[in-house]
């Protein structure tokens, strides 16, 4: 049971006051539900810690699917000031843009009841998938490996791999500028080269769904969403490189903590001060591996729509195959925010935190520009996942941010011991959800139990007004590492 001090300010949210070495409050999003189980982690531990950083803005933060993690909670949000704050491998996490995207289609649901079994197979097929999957039709040279760490989805639209108009709808455009491919080891180099085009392993899934409910008829027809319609759902990042990246850095890091005579609670928020040699070559690793995730779900992506169209034998006009966002969490973001009536450039950790802005907002594609971003967050294989839309408020209070799932309740070890003796691939084909996935430990892992109901998570951003519900998408088919 945590020994943190919580006080309740409303049904939602809950202060961490400022004690000890804290630099500022901690604050998190919970129903009471949610946070009976949060104070019997060690993250309410993790949000406090967070706190003490150097040059930290306003709170430190977590949304309702927080959990234990590496140096910041899973869901921890926290913006740190350019000239005094810190860079924080542990408040990116280790796979650095893993992301949602969601794909949407002109079919129905009813049209492919009958092919969805052989959509899922072909999938698993025509995607590689698990721990350490490679492509052996995709072979990069040096130089093309260098373009992709540099401009991210972009590259993989200039080889033929989707349209143009797909960047417009992928945040940032699907680059993250500052990336230098020479900030990335020989090792994470070597590892991202061969596993460009993969899915992995863990809770990375291509997800085939349809729209069963629709909140907000007005934001779902800006999103081009409706009900009964069949859409795709891909999670997955920046595989072995993503996670090289993180190792490497933290262990320069370490050594950067003690140079810059950080004083901090937990080894595990290794940092420098942003402006450091050691911050920006960190920022630019980072930004690679980043881009490298972009250029990954572009590709899949492209690998989604050439199964659909042959598998169900339509063409590219009768399947109505369009990117409808790509978020992505697990990342530090440079953007600006207003503090305290003064716009400010601030360094933005989100960790298992997804961004959420609102209409008007720069950052967002102009088609959406008058509702508002969207916001996607997937659930566990054998439940729902939610379309929302970015606020004013959420924008206001937590420099536009959100969760980004459901958030784990079981360890994956734990969910492993519970589904012995259990055949949860025949469970979930009895609710109708049709798996494949490279192992059984995955799915033993990724069981439906394993996760909070996020339809619990969701409802803490909706009526805290941090976001806004559009519509509950439900799984048909699922491929998983």
């Amino acid at each position: 049971m945590s020994s943190i001090n919580v006080k309740k300010l409303d049904d939602y949210r809950w202060l961490i006051p400022r004690t000890g070495r804290m630099r500022t409050e901690g604050l998190v999003f919970a129903d009471e539900q949610i946070m009976a189980a949060v104070r019997r982690d060690a993250c309410l531990e993790q949000v406090a810690n967070v706190a003490c950083l150097p040059g930290i803005v306003g709170r430190s933060m977590a949304m309702p699917d927080i959990h234990w993690g590496y140096g910041f909670p899973i869901g921890g949000v926290a913006a740190f000031d350019m000239d005094s704050g810190i860079v924080s491998p542990g408040g990116v996490g280790y796979d650095i843009n893993c992301g949602v995207r969601l794909l949407r289609t002109d079919l129905n649901a009813a049209e492919i009841k009958g092919a969805v079994r052989g959509l899922v197979d072909a999938l698993f097929n025509n995607i590689p998938c698990g721990v350490g999957s490679r492509r052996k039709d995709l072979k990069l040279s040096g130089k093309q490996m260098d373009e992709v760490l540099v401009k991210g989805a972009g590259w993989a639209v200039s080889k033929g791999y989707g349209g143009s108009q797909d960047l417009q709808c992928i945040e940032e455009q699907g680059c993250i500028p500052g990336a230098d491919p020479a900030s990335v080891s020989e090792k994470a180099y070597n590892r991202g080269k061969a596993q460009l085009g993969t899915l992995g392993s863990g809770n990375h899934f291509v997800e085939i769904g349809f729209v069963e409910k629709v909140f907000d008829e007005d934001v779902a027809r800006a999103f081009c969403l409706f009900e009964g319609q069949v859409t795709i759902m891909v999670h997955t990042g920046s595989r072995g490189l993503g996670h090289q990246v993180c190792d490497d850095y933290i262990k320069i890091l370490l050594k950067a903590s003690d140079k810059y005579r950080m004083a901090l609670p937990d080894k595990q928020l290794c940092c420098a001060p942003i402006g450091s040699k050691e911050g920006r070559r960190y920022l630019a690793a980072m930004a690679s591996a980043a881009n490298f995730a972009f250029c990954n779900r572009q590709l899949i992506a492209h690998w989604v729509q050439e199964t659909f169209q042959q598998v169900l034998s339509v063409g590219p006009r009768q399947l109505g195959l369009r990117l409808v966002y790509d978020v992505c969490h697990n990342m530090a973001k440079i953007e600006t925010h207003r503090v305290d009536g003064i716009e400010k450039m601030l360094c933005v950790h989100r960790k298992g935190a997804t961004r959420a802005f609102p209409s008007g907002s720069t950052f967002i594609p102009k088609a959406y520009k008058h509702v508002g971003q969207p916001v996607l967050i997937p659930g566990d294989m054998g439940r729902y996942s939610y379309v929302l839309v970015g606020t004013q408020k959420g924008l206001e209070e937590t420099f536009g941010s959100s969760c980004h799932g459901a958030g784990r309740v079981l360890s994956r070890h734990q969910a492993k011991k519970a589904a012995r003796g259990r055949a949860i691939v025949r469970e979930l084909e009895d609710r109708g959800i049709c798996v494949r996935s490279a192992g059984r430990g995955t799915v033993a892992e990724e069981m439906p139990e394993a996760y909070k109901d996020v339809s619990t998570v969701v409802d803490v951003i909706h009526n805290s007004g941090l976001g806004k519900k559009v519509v509950k998408l439900r799984p048909l088919g699922v491929i998983k590492g």
